[in-house]
Order: structure tokens, then sequence, then C-alpha cells
């Protein structure tokens, strides 16, 4: 099977042809994996619950046409806003693609920050009970009638864990770890455990994570909100609402989409509504870094460090 090898300053890494680029909204992976891909000659698999959702270009930070011209890119704008899109869609599509770029001597690059997703494709799915209606028709009642709050506090009573790792406004997610409960009385975070310790790992992989210093990240999302603002989010909300997509969407209740909404409904300032997707922003990297710094197989770089001194390439063996 062929190797990769990939030397960083102070140690080497000898690993199997599937290489992980991961870290939080903000840290710089779009500019990295452009360029680790040409390294290693490799083809990036976004690894990012929303740009698989057509339109949603700006507030998701998608890789621009140029970019994407660059790299081939896999995994975005597969799916409408009301299309459903979740963790086993992301899984089935990524093994496909994964042995389509394998079987042509390429590199798998897995590009993003969705620590979840990225778990479900390299460990497998926890064998979950599936959907159940009936649950759902309760939760979605309890979220109507007394709010995200009220939703989001019957799951830190259930599963503090689960609970630890989604914001309130994540009501897709909260409504299926209670739907788990209520169907087999354990929480949706003991099932993952009981599958990662048991499965194993299923697809061996180099994980390369970036950080970079608090007060630097939190500067570079900010400016990734001005940016975004200049660039026409507010036009991108305006024009997916008119194309009849319902602001209950789960691509729609995202960061970002989820600000910009109540400011053009009038219930909430421009100022207000900056400030709040500014800090809910600086919250979720806070969350995914927490998630990823919990996997001792990932390594972590400041990202102009690495672009300066690392050299990559494939080894063939």
């Amino acid at each position: 099977m062929a190797k990769t090898m990939i030397e960083f300053p102070n140690h080497q890494i000898t690993k199997f042809p599937l290489v992980a680029l991961v870290g939080p909204t903000g840290v710089g992976k779009t500019a990295l994996s452009l360029r680790l891909a040409k390294e290693i000659c490799a083809e990036i698999i976004s690894v990012d619950s929303v740009q698989v959702f057509r339109g949603l270009d700006i507030g998701t930070a998608k890789p621009s046409l140029e970019e994407q011209q660059q790299v081939p890119h896999h995994l975005i704008d597969v799916a409408d806003p009301d299309e459903p899109f979740d963790v086993a869609d992301f899984v089935y599509k990524a093994l496909g693609i994964i042995k389509s770029i394998t079987s042509r001597g390429m590199v798998p690059l897995l590009v993003g920050g969705s620590g979840l997703y990225l778990r479900s494709l390299l460990e497998g799915l926890a064998p979950c009970p599936g959907h159940n209606p009936m649950v759902r028709e309760m939760l979605r009642k309890i979220l109507s009638n007394q709010g995200k709050r009220a939703l989001y506090d019957l799951l830190a009573g259930a599963d503090p864990e689960a609970a630890s790792r989604l914001h309130p406004n994540d009501t897709f997610r909260i409504i299926r770890a209670l739907e788990v409960y209520h169907q087999t009385g354990e929480p949706m975070s003991m099932w993952h455990r009981r599958h990662k310790s048991t499965s194993g790992q299923r697809l061996p992989c180099t994980k390369i994570g970036l950080v970079r210093p608090r007060k630097e990240l939190y500067e570079r999302i900010n400016s990734r909100v001005d940016h975004m603002l200049d660039a026409g989010l507010l036009e991108e909300v305006k024009f997916l609402l008119k194309k009849g997509y319902s602001h209950h969407l789960k691509p729609l209740q995202s960061l970002g989409y989820r600000h910009i909404i109540p400011f053009l409904k009038g219930k909430v300032s421009f100022d207000e509504a900056v400030s709040q997707l500014r800090r809910d922003t600086r919250h979720y990297a806070k969350r995914q870094l927490t998630w990823f710094r919990a996997d001792p197989e990932i390594r972590w770089y400041h990202p102009e460090a690495l672009m300066d001194v690392y050299r990559v390439w494939q080894k063939i063996g």
C-alpha cells in the first residue's frame, strides 16, 4: 500500500495515504490545505457540515471557485438547503470519494472543522437507533411551545457530555441526541464511547491540527466576520429567503445565517447581529478546539510556522 511521508519540524510521521487537516474556524485551514494538497498530490474532501449545501457560500467561508480550480475539491455543493443531509450521508459519500481518489494514486486530504463528521468517517458510525417520528414530533412541540433553551436544558439533564459540545441553537443535533435517549434510556455520548472502544479505528489517518494563540485567533474571527459582510453576506441571506427557503431549515440555523435573519426581520439591530455573530463564532471555535484536543493522534502546529518550515512529499512503498 502506498504511504505518505510527512516531515514536520523536529520529527517525521509515516502513515497510510489519508491525511486530515483540522482546527477551529478562522485558523487558516483553507490557505494551508491548498499548498499541502499540491505538495503531496492530494485532492481535498471538505469535512464541513454546512459547505455541502448549495447557495451557502459566504457565510460558510466556502473555498472560492478559483481556489477549487487549483485543487480538486469534493463534498462541496452536493445538496440544496432543503434537502436532508446528515453525518450518515457524509460518511457514505466520503468513503466512495476516498476510494476513487486513491485509485488514481492521489492522496485524500480531509479538511474542515466538523469533528463529528471526521470521527464518524474514520471510526465508523455508532449503531444508534434510527429516527422515531413520534418522539421527534414531541420534541418539536417542546421547541415550538417552550423554545430552544428548554430543549437544550432537557439534553443537559439527559446527556451533559453531548450538551457541552452543542450550541443551544443547534436544534437539529439536540433533537437527535434526545431522540436516542428517549428510545434507549442511554445518552448518545455513551453510544459513541461504546462504539469507539469496540470498533477500533477503521481508517488510519495522519492528523494535523492548526492552532493560534487565542487573541490572534479571535482577531482573525472578527476580521473574518467583517470580510463576510463586505463580501455580501446580507445579500446572500436575502437571496436564500427570497427563493423560499425557510429560516427553520438546519443550514439556515448555522453561524451567520441565524444571526442575519433576525436583523432582516427587524428583530435586532445590525450592530447587535454582528456582535452576536462574532461572539458565537468565537464560542464555536472554542468548542471545536475542545473536541479536537481530545484526540491524542492530532499533532498541533501554528499555520504560519508550518507554511515556512515544513516539507511534504509522497513516497510510494
